[in-house]
């Protein structure tokens, strides 16, 4: 596609982690926990509220018609800040020094005094029903590809609660994450192609890491994409996980506008409307085949319709790969705790038969060229997903709504809400604003990635294999042990073994920093050869509270019995040269009696198989 011609603006909101001790308006710890170790549960409804301007939020309003019940997991790891029984405390000044950092690595200016404001928001992500934030910088900018980039934002925020699951009308969050500090980046809308998002987004992402400061992992860091084309709308795609799929959600999400502006074109051509009326057509079904709808009837549901004149054909045409203008419609059902719509384009299909098409028609008057859309559930839920699908069918004769929408795996996007308006934020009288001091912007600004990836090519690594050290968590024991070992050698212990132990199928999950310092020492002190080093790191995948002294010691057994396996072939060669890997059984008696409670059963049995298959060659 040619974006240019299109008018494509993209900016990308970065949402990253602090590795800070605390959260950021109390002292719990900044860990994440595993579900099962709740220990308390609670369960709010959320209403909304005006903002300072009297004004309720668009989305806000939405969210309140889903009418979802809001349950939270507590920990021993939580308090009452997070459950919002007790207000905030200050600002976390560990969270602000590293803001700061941060935003003079992006050439921004500072505001003089940092105000904490409320951000109206009830999905249920904060038990509050809205999200501190508060702007630290501002008018930045990075360097791409020869270009400038300008950076608009730099916020201080509290993280959101996690989605542990989604029951429809029931949704469970976890607290543990809830108040975790975060930095929201937001770039000028002056990106002008999917690749350019990619590597802005790659770029932001770098100089963040190259702090030490930032969470890492899955989930710690995402990206919300905005984009816009010249005749469509600015649409905000949030929860970008994969930098690798950024360039597929924006180009796709470009094909998706063009499509949807294309189906203006045709129901304008049709002259197509959309009647706002809602239709009960339970009794159509009462003998249905179709699964869905007979269990909906089962519980006292009922069966609604909205008809579409001139949508017909529309409605089943594809708008993204594998996602139609149905689809989009069926999104908006699902956020109200329903499983999804039908629709006549795809009709008669899943035990729906022709004669229930044929009634449901009639029922509705409706034409050839028109298309019925209708749904199956608890009456006031469906009512309210129907009613929101008629407004967002009468939009498609407008052309692309401005919406907030999610990143799918694939690159796709499902609807969420609609976009945010300016009617969502008001002060956080709880929390005393913050003076920046000259003392506090007084900071020293860490070496990039980048250039230090450079540095370690100068010093003998590949350019690669500098990239992984450099990015590495672990670039501090390589600085420090590249002065007394080879880098190279540094460098395979700290990257290489561990990747080669990974493809083995050992979990280097449970490898820390402690376990590689450990490694090194002994290389560096000659209590082992670099080779050794394998071996080490296998004993501490094995058992990562392993004492050292047994693992050399295990080691040094290790070493004894390949002398003790080469003697013992040697001298046995003649039942080897009778018997051939029969000659097996007998021999591992032999080994097993000086080794065994010295070295693993499993271990002698490999060595010395290998031992005689090696002999039996020469033979």
């Amino acid at each position: 596609m040619d974006y240019a011609s299109l008018g494509l603006k993209v900016g990308i909101e970065i949402h990253q982690q602090l590795n800070t001790k605390h959260k950021l308006f109390c002292k719990c710890p900044t860990i994440l926990r595993d579900v099962d170790d709740s220990n308390f549960e609670f369960f709010r409804y959320l209403r909304l509220k005006r903002s300072e301007i009297g004004e309720e939020d668009r989305a806000a309003k939405e969210e309140v018609l889903r009418s979802k019940k809001f349950v939270y997991k507590s920990y021993d790891t939580t308090c009452l800040v997070e459950a919002d029984e007790e207000p905030p405390r200050e600002l976390n000044m560990e969270a602000l020094q590293i803001a700061i950092t941060i935003a003079k690595m992006l050439n921004m200016e500072f505001v003089d005094e940092v105000h904490v404001m409320r951000k109206i928001v009830i999905d249920g992500s904060n038990t509050t029903g809205f999200q501190r934030t508060a702007l630290i910088a501002f008018d930045g900018y990075i360097e791409v590809d020869g270009r400038k980039i300008g950076i608009a934002t730099l916020c201080l925020e509290e993280e959101a609660c996690k989605k542990v699951e989604d029951k429809g009308d029931v949704v469970v969050y976890s607290l543990d994450r809830l108040g975790i500090p975060l930095v929201e980046i937001g770039t000028k809308p002056e990106i002008d192609s999917p690749e350019l998002a990619k590597k802005v987004a790659k770029k932001l992402g770098m100089i963040l890491r190259s702090t030490g400061k930032v969470k890492r992992g899955l989930g710690t860091i995402r990206q919300d994409v905005n984009i816009s084309i010249a005749n469509g709308a600015r649409v905000e795609i949030k929860g970008v996980q994969e930098l690798d799929i950024l360039d597929k959600v924006v180009e796709y999400e470009v094909l998706r506008q063009l499509n949807l502006l294309k189906i203006r074109d045709e129901l304008k051509r049709r002259n197509a409307n959309v009647v706002r009326e809602i239709y009960d057509v339970t009794d159509i079904f009462a003998n249905t085949k179709c699964k869905v709808i007979a269990r909906a009837l089962k519980r006292n549901g009922k069966v609604l319709a909205v008809l579409l004149k001139g949508f017909g054909g529309l409605v089943g045409r594809e708008i993204q790969p594998n996602r139609r203008l149905g689809t989009e419609f069926a999104d908006i059902a699902k956020t109200f705790g329903l499983g999804g719509i039908f629709h006549t384009d795809e009709l008669p299909n899943y035990g729906i038969s022709e004669d229930e098409v044929k009634k449901l028609r009639e029922r509705l008057n409706a034409e050839d060229e028109d298309a019925i859309i209708f749904t199956c559930g608890e009456p006031l839920r469906v009512r309210r997903a129907l009613q929101r699908i008629i407004e967002r069918a009468e939009y498609c004769l407008i052309g692309v709504p401005e919406e907030t929408r999610k990143a799918n795996e694939d690159g796709t996007t499902s609807y969420l809400r609609p976009l945010p308006g300016s009617a969502r934020m008001y002060p956080e009288t709880d929390v005393p604003p913050v003076k920046i001091t000259d003392e506090m912007l007084d900071v020293e600004i860490p070496e990039l990635i980048e250039d230090r990836a450079k540095r370690y090519v100068e010093m003998g690594l590949s350019e690669d294999l500098a990239w992984a050290i450099a990015d590495s968590e672990y670039y501090d024991l390589f600085e420090r042990f590249a002065k007394v070992l080879q880098p190279t050698i540094v460098a395979r212990v700290l990257h290489i073994i561990p990747a080669q132990l990974k493809k083995e199928g050992f979990n280097i999950d449970v490898l820390k920093k402690e376990h590689f310092k450990i490694t090194l020492e002994l290389i560096a002190n000659g209590r082992i050869a670099k080779e050794g080093a394998e071996e080490i790191l296998k004993e501490f995948c094995n058992n990562p509270n392993a004492d050292v002294e047994d693992i050399l010691a295990k080691m040094k057994a290790g070493e004894d019995l390949d002398s003790f396996i080469a003697k013992l072939v040697d001298e046995k060669v003649d039942l080897i040269k009778e018997r051939g890997e029969k000659a097996f059984k007998p021999l591992m008696g032999l080994v097993m009696k000086e080794f065994r409670g010295k070295v693993d059963g499993k271990i002698v049995a490999e060595k010395l198989m290998k031992a005689i298959k090696e002999k039996m060659a020469e033979l």
